[in-house]
């Protein structure tokens, strides 16, 4: 029994990718917090504020060619097996 998966080797592993991307955005994100006696100036800077959401929509950017990749000799293949 031949069993067809949506996605292959290529596609998981691009996906892992984007994955790690997303986490490391958020990642970038953390960082002290402001308190109702003390104030974090660093809750507004440039890595917190601009840096790690631009990595972020990157990384789930990179996820739609991770999803939509197919390798080039699949239509092939499959042309091939509808004929048959």
């Amino acid at each position: 029994m031949n069993k067809k998966f949506a996605f292959n080797k290529v596609n998981y592993i691009l996906i892992a990718i984007g994955v790690v991307i997303i986490i490391l955005g958020f990642v970038l994100m953390t960082g002290p917090s402001t308190t109702e006696t003390t104030f974090e100036p660093s809750i507004f800077s440039a890595r917190r504020i601009k840096v790690a959401p631009l990595v972020c929509l990157l990384g789930f950017l990179f996820m739609i060619p991770a999803i939509m990749y197919r390798p080039k000799g699949k239509k092939q293949e499959e042309q091939e097996k509808t004929e048959e």
